[in-house]
């Protein structure tokens, strides 16, 4: 079974005025991962959303400017990619939507073997996120074009370390 993993697709990434915003790139997947959870929810795959959801006082605040905290307009999912009755929102505080989270649980639970990943950034929440799912043994895929970071560079380098260290698929 497969699992579309949207992550951190939320105000304060997303839109101009948000916390950490990715800009352009970021705002240039919207539409690509709108159809790609069309296209899921119509073959009848899980789809979970992965949210950044940050106490005030999060020590990654000494790392990036406060960002996505719990509870504010900016940890909100963007209202282009609107939640349906069935899909799943999987809050996280840290990088990867694997850690200190129930999403393997979820996954296993629902006969998940293979996940495919949109969303931002590809450098960080992406490919840690593609990095666990792989020491767990899941099957990964990257669509290429619903990935996006406000770091051109590293994004490039986040795929190629994924393809080739990782082992996922970049689609």
């Amino acid at each position: 079974m497969k699992a579309l993993l949207v992550i951190d697709m939320l105000k304060d990434f997303i839109y101009d005025d948000g916390a950490l915003t990715t800009g352009e790139p970021g705002q240039k997947i919207v539409g690509f991962i709108g159809q790609k959870i069309e296209e899921f929810r119509e073959q009848g795959y899980p789809i979970v959303f992965v949210c950044d959801n940050h106490e005030p006082d999060d020590k990654e605040f000494d790392m990036f400017q406060p960002h996505c905290v719990a509870g504010t307009p900016g940890s909100e999912i963007i209202n282009e990619l609107p939640v349906q009755q069935g899909d799943k929102i999987i809050k996280k505080r840290r990088y990867s939507a694997f850690f200190g989270t129930e999403l393997d649980l979820y996954l296993r639970e629902k006969g998940v073997s293979e996940i495919y990943l949109v969303g931002v950034c590809t450098n960080i929440c992406v490919l840690y996120t593609a990095a666990d799912a792989r020491n767990l043994n899941y099957q990964v895929s990257i669509y290429e074009n619903g990935v996006a970071s406000f770091d051109a560079e590293a994004h490039r380098f986040a795929l190629q370390e994924a393809g080739t260290t990782l082992g996922c698929s970049v689609l």
